[in-house]
């Protein structure tokens, strides 16, 4: 395990339990403090997304828009376009769901450096159901250009992400949970957009036909660390990457890791078509095919309930990614 995580994190009850939404709100503050240039946009959501933090902190750089998430993004690229660093905070749902065409049109098509917080996304929104659970937003970004694309896997990263983007001078999707999830990085873990960072290791003298790499962003990606220790005492090693930053990926981490193990299991919060696994696999299709599977929503809409039993239900689970790497290994033989 990386030096740089907590020690024994696969003890859940030990750890600090935040939302990514919380390192949004504390980032956004951070960012604010380091350059006055930057400006939060909220549609009625504030203390939902954590903005209200930075309207505490800065009443006179944040704007309230109301239910109006198409104005809030074409307000926020007018504002890019004259100097400004806005951050446009909704649901996901909601942004980029609903304004989808205009930050297109207004923000990626001009490349201004508008940031787009989606929060509550994923099935662990839980009650809200179907309609709030925002299932395909990787999918919706990753493929308009000109848009740099992060999933934070907690609350510590969020941050960070949330500090970087505003000075990465590109158009950005920053995507969030609603639920509490475990902080497993520390202060100290790397972060750096456009590089993914190992979380766990091969031990030295592993068998090679039992090795899988398992690539995972945000809060899944704790899950994907439980499911490597407990594969580990059954004789399967895994080495677990930290993808954050979906678009642009860290191809060389990738194809290096994959070369390594010779199998590939991907994890993400999100339906498997079009998000970080079919990132993953057209890496893999254009310099080094191995087996892959993927764990994520299949090709289904979520549904009301606790976000744990949402997890397990949909096969997102500890379980479920152990089943994955099984089923990948023998493919591989």
């Amino acid at each position: 395990m990386s030096d740089t995580l907590v020690k024994n994190l696969s003890d859940k009850s030990k750890l600090e339990m935040l939302a990514t939404r919380v390192g949004y709100g504390k980032g956004l503050v951070e960012a604010g403090e380091k350059d006055q240039r930057v400006v939060v946009l909220c549609a009625d959501l504030t203390e939902s997304t954590h903005s209200h933090w930075f309207k505490e902190k800065f009443p006179e750089r944040f704007v309230e828009l109301g239910v109006a998430e198409q104005n809030m993004a074409t307000v926020a690229a007018g504002m890019a376009n004259y100097g400004k660093i806005p951050f446009i905070s909704s649901y996901a749902a909601f942004s980029p769901g609903r304004n989808w065409e205009q930050i297109r049109t207004t923000i990626a098509l001009n490349n201004v450096p508008v940031k787009i917080g989606g929060a509550h996304a994923g099935i662990s929104v839980g009650p809200d159901g179907a309609t709030h659970q925002q299932l395909e937003d990787i999918a919706l970004m990753r493929a308009m250009p000109n848009v740099t694309v992060l999933v934070p896997c907690d609350a510590i990263e969020a941050q960070k992400a949330t500090v970087a983007v505003a000075f990465n001078s590109k158009p950005t999707y920053i995507r969030f949970g609603r639920e509490k999830s475990p902080v497993f990085t520390t202060q100290e873990t790397p972060f750096e957009i456009g590089k993914a960072e190992i979380f766990r290791d091969l031990p030295a003298g592993r068998q090679e036909e039992k090795t899988c790499t398992i690539v995972g962003c945000g809060m899944l990606l704790y899950n994907a660390l439980v499911a490597a220790e407990e594969l580990s005492k059954e004789g399967i090693e895994c080495e677990v990457i930290n993808s954050h930053t979906i678009k642009p990926l860290d191809e060389k981490a990738i194809i290096k890791s994959a070369k390594k193990t010779g199998a590939v299991v991907s994890v993400e919060e999100h339906q498997i078509d079009g998000g970080l696994g079919s990132a993953v696999a057209e890496v893999l299709a254009r310099n080094y095919p191995v087996p892959q599977e993927f764990v994520g929503v299949q090709n289904r809409f979520g549904e009301s309930g606790k976000p744990d039993e949402l997890i397990e239900a949909f096969g997102m689970g500890v379980g479920s990614i152990k089943e994955a790497v099984r089923k990948v290994l023998g493919r591989k033989k």
